[in-house]
């Protein structure tokens, strides 16, 4: 088995292709938009590559992913190859039993169990569009900031993606009550994944998230195939507002904090 860092997007993609509702994070960032902030971890056995981790560092707090479907002890041993080369601080998505390769050299703080949900075009339930609802541009950042501070002040918001065009918002009496935005979008690479979705806490209970995930899945099934989201286990209210919409549950992970002990 040999370790070494990828730059080929074309082997990239064929290996995460392989399971796209899976990887699709990985498949995304492939784009140019988020290509500049990755770096591809590999393990291959003679020509043949075997697994590929992804360190992303386009926040401010960089992001591991390292997901299988097979094959955990190969995930296992190149994730241990490359531990000394992680960041002192960073945030994981792993999957299960991968945490334990870390725990000697790093603090692991749990944040509980992800399912990965997927949706195709053919499967949406689009909810009629409505003078409530209106695309959200980078001029109004300080307004969507004011609104995840209030609604979402654990969510992890980046400016660039409201230069998407992907972002709606849904608006009572002026002010935004609830926002559906995109983590990952590339039309050349055909996949999104959805993210920042909340209503401020006055105005839950109206069905305002949901309406406005189906609206911005509509507008992404423009340009793209298949869209994903990944959503905490426990948040039932949730899970059952994207099944309404069309998704479907189509994995599994953990989330973890890491910082080097």
């Amino acid at each position: 088995m040999t370790i070494s860092r990828l730059r080929d997007k074309k082997i990239i993609e064929l290996h995460f292709r392989k399971n796209t509702d899976l990887n699709l994070y990985q498949i995304g960032d492939l784009d140019d938009f988020f290509w500049e902030y990755t770096e591809w971890y590999a393990l291959s056995e003679g020509d043949k590559l075997k697994q590929i981790i992804l360190l992303y560092s386009g926040t401010d707090l960089p992001v591991m992913i390292a997901l299988y479907d097979n094959e955990p002890e190969e995930m296992k041993l190149l994730l241990d190859k490359i531990k000394t080369d992680l960041p002192r601080r960073f945030y994981s998505h792993l999957s299960d039993g991968l945490v334990d390769v870390l725990r000697k050299m790093y603090y692991c703080s749990g944040n509980g169990i992800y399912l990965k949900m997927s949706l195709r075009k053919e499967d949406l339930n689009f909810m009629e569009n409505n003078k409530s609802v209106k695309r959200l541009t980078i001029s109004e950042l300080s307004h969507v900031k004011i609104f995840y501070n209030e609604s979402y002040p654990d969510n992890w918001f980046d400016k660039r993606m409201l230069e998407t065009g992907k972002y709606f918002g849904y608006f009572i009496e002026g002010e935004i009550a609830g926002i559906s935005g995109i983590h990952v979008y590339s039309p050349l690479y055909r996949v999104a994944v959805l993210g920042n979705i909340t209503t401020h806490p006055i105005h839950r209970g109206k069905s305002i998230c949901t309406k406005l995930t189906s609206i911005l899945c509509k507008d992404l099934f423009r340009t793209i195939d298949k869209i994903g989201l990944n959503v905490h286990s426990d948040n039932k209210a949730a899970i059952k507002s994207y099944e309404k919409v069309g998704f479907k549950i189509t994995g599994k992970y953990e989330e973890y904090m890491i910082e080097r002990k």
